[in-house]
């Protein structure tokens, strides 16, 4: 069973995914983050299991998995590969930054190439989606924490971020996430999934997410040692090699390009690149 949050006739709504059908479940709270706030996403899976599917995934738009979050974490050079081919020295402590959730779309929708770079690069990940809240979380319960995960495409503009890291993370629908959050029951282990980001059907990443320098469950306790984590807090764990910038010569994205991050038992995030001008 996996979770989305949709448009379909009257706003954007929640449900659950059944085959190729959508469960709606948006009498059970305002979004998938509140229902999140309520208590476990197995109340809502049980909810589900008594349910039907009532509208086609393919006559939905989905959007990104928690419309609603208030911070997206996201984890820069935590792959060493990657560290290498910018670069830059293997990190002896996580670098946080943020993005917001402006700058970011859901599955299938199109990522803008902003009009004043040309520099639009790629990054493949594994997001976390908090379920429970917490502050200084132990390392070894930090999985309990956890409603699940989803795919997460970092979009950034690399010339910007050279002079301002926060502008070059954060151009308006520069990055996605989804399609969808699946729970962390059926993920027991984030350290074991396999990561292909394809540009046009080719393999630009393919990477273990064991090859993480900091793991899932230490992110979570790092962070939750400096802010209250919350429900809905969407965690993007970092890329691995392979990105544009690290090419040589650069390979930037363009305008009708297409990008599938797809990660083992999450799924496939796929995206279409749009020029500002277009929209």
């Amino acid at each position: 069973m996996k979770f989305v949050s949709y448009e379909y006739n009257e706003g954007v709504k929640f449900g659950a995914v059944i085959d190729d059908g959508i469960i709606d479940l948006s009498d059970a709270g305002p979004s998938l983050k509140a229902v999140l706030g309520a208590g476990p996403l197995d109340n809502l899976i049980k909810v589900a299991e008594t349910r039907s599917p009532t509208v086609d995934l393919d006559h939905v738009i989905l959007h990104q998995v928690i419309p609603d979050t208030d911070r997206i974490l996201c984890v820069g050079k935590n792959y060493k590969d990657h560290a290498k081919e910018m670069g830059g020295e293997v990190a002896g402590n996580p670098n946080i930054f943020m993005r917001t959730a402006q700058s970011v779309v859901g599955h299938q929708q199109s990522v803008i190439m902003p009009m004043i770079s040309e520099q639009y690069d790629f990054e493949g990940e594994l997001a976390v989606v908090i379920g429970r809240g917490g502050r200084h979380i132990d390392v070894d319960r930090a999985l309990e924490h956890v409603a699940g995960y989803t795919c997460f495409l970092d979009g950034s503009v690399r010339d910007y971020q050279k002079h301002s890291f926060t502008a070059g993370k954060n151009f308006d629908s520069s990055g996605a996430c989804g399609p969808w959050l699946v729970p962390a029951r059926e993920i027991p282990d984030p350290q074991n999934l396999h990561l292909t980001t394809r540009i046009n059907g080719d393999i630009m990443q393919d990477a273990s997410t064991q090859d993480m320098i900091f793991t899932v469950p230490f992110l979570i306790s790092y962070i939750s040692g400096f802010t209250h984590l919350e429900p809905g807090d969407v965690l993007a764990t970092g890329t691995p090699a392979g990105v544009g910038a690290g090419r040589t010569p650069p390979l930037w994205l363009k305008s009708g390009d297409s990008i599938d991050i797809e990660i083992e038992h999450v799924g496939t995030l796929s995206n279409t690149v749009k020029a500002e001008a277009e929209v």
